[in-house]
C-alpha cells in the first residue's frame, strides 16, 4: 500500500470513510459499487490498474461489524475469487440457472448462540455408575456381636 494511494483514495470517499475503511480493511479503497446482497454487504470493484493494486480490485464491504467470510453468498464468492467475470446481479447464467429448490443462503454461526445444537432422542448404551450408600454406623453394630 502507498502513501500516495491511500491519500488519493482518502480524498476520493472523505475522511469519515477513508477512517472506517482503515479500521476494519486496514487499507483504504475507491471504486464502483455493483451491486449489494440480501444482507447488506456491498460489493466493488476497481479496473484501473493505477488506482488499484492487480489481484486486489474486487471487495466486499460488510454490512456487520462484525464480520467474517461466510457471510458472502455462493453467487458473490464466485464473483470475489473470479469463477464469474459478472456480479450475480448483471449474470444472465446465474439468473437462468439458479433452480427454485435451492434454500436460501445463510451464514455460518458456528460459535454463536445461533448455532446448532445436536440432541439424542435415544436412551444410552452405557449408564454412569451411581454407588449405593450406606448410613454410617450400621457396620459397627453387627462387627461386636
Amino acid at each position: 500500500m502507498s502513501l500516495l494511494r491511500t491519500v488519493r483514495n482518502m480524498r476520493a470517499v472523505g475522511f469519515k470513510e477513508w477512517f472506517r475503511q482503515m479500521t476494519y480493511i486496514g487499507d483504504a479503497k475507491f471504486g464502483k459499487c455493483v451491486g449489494q446482497d440480501q444482507f447488506g454487504n456491498k460489493y466493488f470493484e476497481e479496473l484501473d490498474w493505477e488506482k488499484e493494486v492487480p489481484g486486489r480490485h474486487r471487495w466486499v464491504d460488510y454490512s456487520q461489524d462484525d464480520f467474517n467470510a461466510s457471510q458472502v453468498p455462493p453467487g458473490w464468492h464466485s464473483w470475489l475469487h473470479h469463477i464469474r467475470k459478472l456480479p450475480p446481479t448483471e449474470d444472465p447464467i446465474v439468473k437462468a440457472v439458479t433452480p427454485p429448490w435451492i434454500a436460501p443462503f445463510r451464514e455460518n454461526l458456528t460459535g454463536t448462540r445461533g448455532q446448532n445444537q445436536t440432541y439424542s432422542t435415544t436412551a444410552p448404551k452405557v449408564r454412569a455408575w451411581e454407588p449405593v450408600v450406606k448410613a454410617r454406623g450400621e457396620g459397627k453394630a453387627d462387627a461386636s456381636a
